[in-house]
């Protein structure tokens, strides 16, 4: 790969460029970012990541292998209205934009162009992303293996059908910020009960880590994970079944449901 252009420099952008250079999937400098109008994020990334940026959209464009649209989704059509006469059917085009489909991107752009629809999470920064891929009409396998092996530099890859995109983007799209969040809970409960900050954090994240790896690793259902932590009448049941009583359970369904509604809403904006 040659060149990938980034279109959009957001906090998404920002991860992923983060972790291609790290990993050294490509050359930094044939890592380009442009947009709208923030001379100054632009500036801040070069200096930062030791890429190129530019204002100029059909500079950044040309040559370019792939183009990622990593906008807010309500910028989504005016970037593209800025770059679609630049666009190349040699090109492929890659989306990280939450709920838009690979055929309203298509018709956007009005050319028969490769599109893929990709939804990493901010993980993708230190190379621990869960990225899902789909396929848009004219995207052919090989479009599909490139944008495996780019996100698979930053992270593991599922290939999922467009329509499990949205749920997919209540999960793992979102996802690390509900962990964070129950994080946050975690640590002001210690730091009440009188146990210092930095403790409490590096207890409450390794916690996390050493979860995260039994789920990966272990062959156990996570409710027999869960199960072989809670002794009767022990100090974990105590705590679950606060949760229980609180309906903890049923709150976090309805967190992940709520993310993915917002998701298909705003795959339901119209093309302008």
């Amino acid at each position: 790969m040659n060149k990938i252009a980034f279109i959009g420099a957001g906090s998404m952008a920002e991860a992923i460029v983060s972790g291609i250079v790290s990993k050294q999937f490509i050359e930094n400098k044939q890592v380009w970012v442009t947009n709208k109008d923030n001379e100054e994020r632009l500036d801040e990334m070069e200096e930062k990541y030791g890429i190129s940026t530019s204002q100029e959209k059909k500079y950044v464009l040309s040559e370019a292998d792939v183009i990622i649209l990593s906008t807010k989704p309500h910028d989504v059509w005016s970037a593209i209205e800025s770059i679609k006469s630049y666009i190349t059917k040699n090109q492929v085009v890659m989306s990280v934009i939450a709920g838009i489909s690979t055929e309203q991107i298509t018709k956007a752009i009005g050319k028969d162009i490769p599109v893929v629809r990709a939804m990493p999470n901010t993980s993708a920064s230190i190379g621990y992303s869960a990225t899902a891929i789909t396929q848009g009409e004219f995207a052919s396998e090989r479009d599909m293996q490139v944008a495996k092996q780019l996100f698979e530099s930053i992270g593991t890859v599922n290939i999922v059908k467009e329509e499990e995109m949205h749920i997919v983007t209540g999960i793992s799209g979102s996802g690390p910020a509900y962990i964070y969040y129950l994080v946050e809970a975690m640590e002001k409960a210690a730091i009440d009960e009188g146990l210092d900050s930095v403790t409490a954090k590096e207890l409450i994240t390794q916690t996390i880590i050493g979860a995260g790896m039994m789920l990966k690793t272990s062959e156990l259902p996570v409710e027999t994970l869960r199960e072989n932590v809670t002794s009767p009448n022990g100090t974990t049941e105590a705590g679950l079944k606060v949760l229980a009583d609180r309906d903890f359970k049923n709150t976090m369904i309805a967190c992940v449901k709520s993310a993915t509604n917002r998701s298909k809403v705003l795959g339901k904006k119209e093309v302008k």
